[in-house]
């Protein structure tokens, strides 16, 4: 729900769905990365519960784990051509959503 910032660099949309309120202007994106997104189904059950948020993260990485996600990831990467990248979402928590988990797992990606 931040606004755009001048230092963003390469901005993607990891949400599954749009974010509610807002357009493309307003995000400055460069990619929506649906296909990396937690699908519906994982969505709904977590509902941004807490006490869920542990069983979410592990699901959700399990599957970013797999090797057709591995290459998502990696052109993910390549499409930034090296600049900073802002992993936009609509979540309000800020420790306890899907863009942490992403993010994570684009650290943890081998180094070609």
């Amino acid at each position: 729900y931040e606004e755009p910032g001048a230092n963003d660099g390469y901005r993607v949309l990891v949400d599954h769905f749009w974010p509610r309120g807002r357009s493309k202007q307003s995000l400055q994106l460069d990619e929506w990365a649906k296909d990396l997104a937690p699908d519906a189904g994982l969505i709904k059950w977590f509902g941004h519960k807490p006490e869920r948020w542990p069983e979410f993260r592990q699901r959700y990485r399990a599957w970013l784990d797999e090797a057709e996600q591995i290459a998502r990831l990696k052109q993910l990467l390549d499409a930034t051509g090296g600049q900073h990248m802002t992993l936009v979402y609509g979540a309000r928590s800020e420790v306890a959503n899907q863009a942490v988990v992403i993010r994570e797992a684009l650290l943890e990606l081998p180094k070609a």
